[in-house]
């Protein structure tokens, strides 16, 4: 599947259950799928991932959105290169384009703010561990932390993508490295095949 068709799918999974889940549960409802493993709690999150904040929503979307058109233009920069490096990225951009449309029209939508001020809808609750992090670790010394937290398909798909590129990176510089020099020899061959160009003896000059 390519890049941005993958994407798009993992947008309308994204939002399809996000809108299920914002119109059929109240905030705060957790309901048991695998007992206490796994649930469907409803959260909203003002910030980033794993509760994470760099300040305000509106600046937190604008990031967001940053980011997101950064990739796009990435990945039309890559776009017959290494397939898998490639769908990580679409990944990531499916997830990345779920989050911004919460943060951007969910609080308009569900009438709770205007533009840019929506808050994400998290519900898939993997209750492993709780617990709170050591003070030294940045960003998130001294929070806590439950692993894994609530997210959603958006997350999950942003998650997986990392995973994903930092397995493919190598392979795709290989290809890259490998079709450089294949350039270069291909252009030193049509070099050599061009047909030299004889100058013409001219008279010689007698004795």
């Amino acid at each position: 599947m390519r890049p941005f068709w993958l994407a798009t799918t993992i947008v309308v999974v994204d939002q399809v259950t996000k809108i299920t889940v914002r119109t059929r549960m109240h905030l705060g409802d957790s309901i048991p799928i695998l007992g206490d493993w796994l649930k469907l709690t409803f959260t909203e999150n003002p910030g980033m991932a794993f509760g994470i904040s760099l300040g305000s929503s509106l600046v937190v979307t604008i990031l967001a959105i940053v980011a997101t058109v950064l990739i796009v233009v990435y990945l039309r920069s890559i776009r017959d290169q290494h397939l898998g490096y490639r769908t990580s990225l679409g990944l990531i951009l499916g997830g990345a384009i779920g989050n911004i449309i919460d943060r951007i029209f969910y609080a308009r939508i569900f009438d709770y703010g205007g533009f840019f001020r929506g808050e994400v809808v998290d519900f898939i609750h993997f209750d492993l561990w709780s617990g709170r992090m050591p003070h030294w670790m940045p960003l998130i010394g001294d929070r806590y932390i439950a692993l894994f937290p609530i997210w959603n398909v958006a997350d999950m798909s942003i998650v997986i993508g990392v995973v994903l590129v930092l397995i493919f990176q190598k392979a795709y510089h290989r290809q890259r490295i490998e079709m450089e020099p294949t350039s270069e020899s291909e252009a030193s061959v049509d070099a050599s095949e061009s047909p030299a160009i004889i100058p013409a003896a001219g008279p010689s000059a007698s004795p």
